[in-house]
């Protein structure tokens, strides 16, 4: 029973440090971004909408390859149940996740720049303040090496992750790599996407084919009581995706953005305070939407 507990938590912990970690600096580290999602109703019967905003401000250390990353992220789920749940559903409607990121990254050699992520973050119904089970610590770190005025520019990103969300006690690796190998063409590979991109000659357009994996994990303030004889404490997303993207660069660091998918895995559950699964939301595949607008910082 304890190995498959074990087992258990350490993909759940693996799903969700790939969902919520790697978004970041890490990657493709942004100053602003302003985004809408929509999983439209399925067989469920629920629709998920997801308005997110974050702002980075980096401050320039006295070594000009080095920085400090301040900002914040918030992201807004709201559900639109349409067929009837047998207990009230008000209390997960609409949940918050509140992040405050605290970035560091400096030129550790030549070839290698290190990154590290501090991001307490609530997550929550809110619904009578915030609460102790409402907080989260997640904390990342990597390495990355970039090689760019070559004819094929390399990315090359290791590193680990600790994600509060998760319940294992032990940091999580990841790992991320992405190469043009063509002047019109790069592909990425790793944790938290793969994919397959066209590059325009003129730098302006950017087509993409995607599989990323998205999700959420939420305290729920006032437990729900099921007929089973249980009680809901949290609720999770986890989906895997798959997804075709378009790109409008205005400049290098600033453009809009869209994309169109399916999810391939969905598990929307409601959890009790050990984590462990009592009711099924959404778990069938769903299209997946999304459309916002990003200012790069570097």
């Amino acid at each position: 029973m304890l190995e498959k507990q074990l087992v258990r938590n350490l993909f759940f912990g693996c799903f969700f440090v790939v969902a919520m970690m790697m978004n970041g600096s890490a990657q493709t580290p942004d100053l602003l971004r302003l985004e809408y999602t929509v999983m439209p109703e399925n067989e469920s019967g629920i629709r998920t909408n997801r308005y997110r905003a974050l702002l980075n401000a980096p401050f320039k250390l006295s070594d000009k390859s080095n920085y400090l990353i301040i900002g914040s992220e918030y992201n807004r789920y709201e559900f639109e149940i349409i067929d009837p749940l047998p207990f009230p559903s008000r209390s997960f409607e609409r949940l918050h996740v509140i992040d405050l990121n605290l970035g560091y990254t400096f030129k550790w050699n030549e070839d290698w720049r290190f990154v590290g992520v501090l991001t307490p973050r609530i997550a929550s119904n809110l619904k009578g303040g915030i609460e102790k089970n409402d907080v989260l610590l997640n904390v990342s770190a990597a390495m990355i090496k970039e090689k760019k005025n070559i004819e094929k520019p390399t990315r090359l990103v290791l590193g680990l992750s600790f994600n509060s969300s998760t319940g294992l006690p032990f940091p999580l690796p990841l790992a991320y790599f992405n190469k043009k190998f063509h002047p019109n063409w790069s592909y990425s590979i790793g944790i938290p996407r793969w994919d397959i991109t066209y590059h325009s000659p003129n730098k302006k357009h950017v087509l993409n084919s995607i599989l990323f994996v998205d999700g959420y994990f939420v305290n729920i303030q006032n437990d729900i009581f099921l007929s089973s004889n249980q009680s809901a404490a949290t609720i999770s997303l986890s989906a895997l995706v798959v997804a075709a993207g378009y790109q409008y660069k205005i400049s290098k660091a600033m453009s809009f953005y869209g994309l169109v998918g399916h999810s391939l895995i969905q598990r929307h559950l409601l959890r009790d305070g050990n984590r462990e699964a009592v009711f099924d939301l959404n778990n069938e595949g769903n299209f997946y939407l999304r459309t916002g607008f990003k200012i790069g910082i570097f």
